[in-house]
């Protein structure tokens, strides 16, 4: 089975005094879903900023080990490449344009289709999502949490990407709403063949969801495994 990532040995940095993540290796295997777990300050959200390179506006680097990604080492890449390369990333907090359009935002991630594309892309992502269609005129800001979280995958979805990074996806959310999303989610990996890693707090969740998972704990890997192997593990119970 074909890597399409692989972390290995990093370390990062924050201010280049503190150590943030230490030794870690992950493996996405294309096609799959890989869970990173554990509690807040772990490392989870640093790990995916350094594969993205997005660490500097907070001043973090990843100071030892190598990130590659469908073959091709993206340690050195600019973000923007990144994304070029396939790999999109939904961060914490969705981070979406609170006074433009649901429509405007989900097209931001359109910026390197045709047309053409694009709209066929929006139509997709409103066959996924009906709700973002029938919101598609309102203001993100004005939107539920829910409502954000949608946009935000969509947005991440119509740029065509070979691997989806979710960063607490279920985070403030109602279970009815995270039930919706995470279902569209395994059914864009099932019926697309879309990769995903995600981190996540909701462990029992995640371990249903995913087909993998590595738990985190200081910065560190401490636990790994299949998903359902894990979900019977005295220690993550």
């Amino acid at each position: 089975m074909k890597e399409l990532l692989l972390v290995r040995n990093a370390q990062i940095f924050y201010h280049e005094v503190i150590e943030a993540v230490r030794d870690v290796s992950i493996v996405v295997p294309q096609g799959k879903i890989v869970a990173l777990l554990g509690a807040n300050g772990a490392g989870k959200s640093t790990l995916l900023k350094a594969i993205s390179n997005v660490l500097y506006p907070e001043q973090g680097k990843l100071i030892h080990g190598a990130i590659e990604f469908d073959g091709r080492n993206v340690t050195e890449l600019r973000a923007n490449e990144i994304v070029g390369a396939g790999l999109l990333h939904v961060p914490e907090g969705r981070r979406l344009f609170e006074n433009m359009t649901v429509e405007e935002n989900v097209l931001m991630g359109a910026y390197t289709l045709e047309e053409r594309e694009a709209r066929h892309g929006l139509e997709f992502i409103y066959a996924l999502f009906p709700r973002v269609k029938e919101m598609r005129r309102t203001l993100a800001g004005l939107l539920s949490g829910g409502e954000q979280q949608m946009v935000a995958i969509g947005r991440a979805m119509i740029g065509k990407p070979k691997l989806l990074m979710l960063d607490e996806p279920s985070l403030g959310l109602a279970p009815q709403i995270i039930r919706t999303i995470f279902d569209a989610v395994v059914r864009l990996n099932r019926e697309q063949g879309l990769s995903i890693l995600f981190v996540e707090q909701n462990a029992k969740l995640a371990l249903e969801m995913a087909h993998y998972a590595y738990i985190m704990e200081n910065g560190r890997i401490v636990l790994d495994g299949l998903s359902q192997d894990l979900l019977h593990n005295p220690d993550i119970q």
